[in-house]
């Protein structure tokens, strides 16, 4: 009876794994969903890249503004008024020099 115990034991021993899976030396393949998420890791870096940057660009266009070295920061050019003497002395000089046909 010892032989009939010892081999209904050794049938019910689970076979012990190897780690082969007779797959040989097929390529991994990546699921659609780690693609995607790693995507859209690649974004989210890329976003924050350009938003520090875009931060960076904003501080600078303000520096420059405030310095003075900025084009929306200048006055623009005031126009001086035209007494009626000034306006005669011109007017008289643009005849003599044959711009006007008067």
């Amino acid at each position: 009876m010892d032989e009939q115990t010892t081999e209904k034991t050794e049938e019910k021993k689970p076979e012990e794994s190897t780690g082969d899976t007779k797959e040989g030396d097929k390529p991994k393949t990546t699921p659609l969903i780690d693609i995607a998420n790693a995507a859209a890791e690649r974004m989210e870096k890329a976003n924050e890249k350009t938003e520090r940057l875009l931060d960076r660009q904003e501080e600078m266009d303000a520096r420059r503004a405030l310095g003075g070295r900025a084009e929306a920061g200048q006055a623009p050019a005031v126009e001086k008024d035209e007494t009626p003497e000034e306006y005669k002395e011109r007017i008289d000089k643009e005849i003599q020099e044959g711009k006007h046909d008067d």
